[in-house]
């Protein structure tokens, strides 16, 4: 341990030496020095106050009541902390940053803060930021974002039966329900009301439901007509879901879609009609599906593109002559392990689950027809399209959306535990002076000290 701190304090001694370097004739000023040494790298005190005024800018821009300083400190060195060693995990395992992507990066920065490039660069300049730097900046941040989405989702698990439960609570059934903007007309008669007023209200609801069902605008038949409280807004509700509503008009909903108006339902205030203006959220997912089967014929040092293609073109003729069954083909020629014995069946797919190049092979063949030899990045191949259906998702397409949500939930959560837990394993000494650290002592910790 005495040797391993010993060579730290060597690395140390040499960064904060090139980091003060100043000419003989330099006046006496502050100079840049170590506040924490992290693993194999250190955090300078330059870096801590820059992180500091900038936090402390955007707390004044909040309108916010900062921290004392010397709590305010401790939090930003912590941040500084992790993220070393977060970086310091991104270059053991070769993470790297292309500058195509950190281009694309710094242009949503700039789209989000509504600037155009020269107007952008211009406020770096005014903010004391040189274009390097700012790049350094976000390149970090880039790979700290990698890092932490590589290590924390393999540490979540979203089974069945945890969707099965999220599904089946209050949460759940109040989240997957779709959301309507609503339109309502009410025709008043009280409940108390002698049959010949029941009956003239009946007769007037199912006058305006003939209107409104045959074209006229709904708004309009609302504000003439309507003895609801939004009557004037022209019966707008807003955006409900059926589990906001009444149960009686959440049971009127049933089987309507978007565009129709129910028919006349009675309740103690008078007769009802809702509209269905429009619809957000859990809406029926219908997609195309393919059954398809394909043979599959690898390049090689004995086999190169023109071989595979040639050998491709004559199973694909003597298919089609009848000669040979697509199934045996596949069986005999296919260097798809997974699906040769299955004579090439690739089952039902659904769209985006196949490489670009053999989706589009795949759609612009017809039912019962061979495609030509085309080539993926897995080799050179022929399908046919044996089926086309339009299938269902909508339980599917829920069941992702939640799973999805459960996932972003236990991402937050893991976030803080691996971070937690990369911190506590990692050597790190802070060197704050008594006077910044608000400390008895200078404090130093290490996950190696018990050894």
């Amino acid at each position: 341990m005495q040797m391993f701190t010993s060579l730290r304090r060597g690395l140390l001694t040499l960064a904060a030496a090139s980091a003060i370097a100043l000419p003989a004739w330099a006046q006496v000023q502050q100079l840049d020095r170590v506040v924490a040494v992290v693993d194999d790298d250190v955090v300078m005190a330059s870096e801590l106050q820059q992180r500091i005024n900038t936090i402390t800018q955007q707390i004044a821009a909040q309108n916010v009541q900062a921290p004392p300083i010397d709590v305010l400190r401790r939090q930003v060195l912590e941040q500084l902390i992790v993220e070393r060693l977060q970086l310091q995990m991104g270059a053991r395992a070769g993470v790297t940053i292309s500058e195509e992507e950190l281009d694309q990066a710094i242009a949503r920065v700039q789209q989000n803060m509504n600037l155009s490039p020269a107007q952008f660069q211009q406020k770096l300049e005014a903010d004391g930021i040189s274009n390097n730097a700012f790049r350094q900046q976000i390149r970090q941040e880039l790979i700290i974002r990698r890092v932490e989405q590589g290590s924390v989702s393999r540490r979540i698990q979203i089974t069945d039966q945890d969707i099965n439960n999220f599904l089946r609570s209050k949460e759940g059934e109040f989240w997957k329900s779709p959301q309507y903007e609503l339109g309502h007309i009410l025709i008043a008669v009280s409940s108390s009301a002698p049959a010949e007023e029941v009956t003239a209200a009946r007769e007037k609801a199912d006058a305006v439901y003939d209107k409104a069902t045959g074209g006229e605008d709904f708004r309009a038949l609302a504000i003439s007509n309507s003895s609801g409280q939004n009557a004037l807004q022209g019966g707008d509700l807003g955006w409900r879901k059926p589990v906001e509503l009444p149960t009686l008009f959440a049971d009127a909903l049933d089987g309507v879609k978007v565009g129709e108006t129910t028919k006349p339902f009675r309740s103690d205030a008078g007769f009802h009609m809702l509209k269905i203006h429009q619809q957000r959220g859990a809406t029926e997912q219908v997609v195309e599906q393919t059954k398809v089967r394909h043979i599959l014929v690898k390049t090689s040092a004995i086999r190169d593109d023109d071989a595979a293609y040639n050998l491709l073109t004559d199973l694909r003729t003597k298919i089609e002559a009848g000669e040979l069954k697509f199934a045996d083909a596949a069986k005999d020629n296919s260097e798809d392990i997974g699906t040769m014995l299955q004579g090439g069946d690739l089952g039902w797919s659904t769209p985006g689950q196949f490489v670009p190049e053999f989706t589009q092979a795949m759609n612009n063949t017809p039912v019962g027809e061979i495609s030509m030899p085309f080539r993926s990045q897995f080799g050179w191949h022929i399908l046919r399209v044996d089926e086309r259906r339009q299938q269902d998702m909508t339980d599917q397409y829920i069941r992702n959306q939640a799973a999805n949500l459960l996932r972003n939930r236990r991402y937050e959560e893991e976030l803080q535990n691996w971070r937690q837990e990369i911190r506590d394993q990692a050597y790190v000494e802070i060197k704050l002076p008594d006077s910044e650290s608000g400390d008895s002592e200078q404090s130093a910790e290490s996950a190696n000290d018990s050894q």
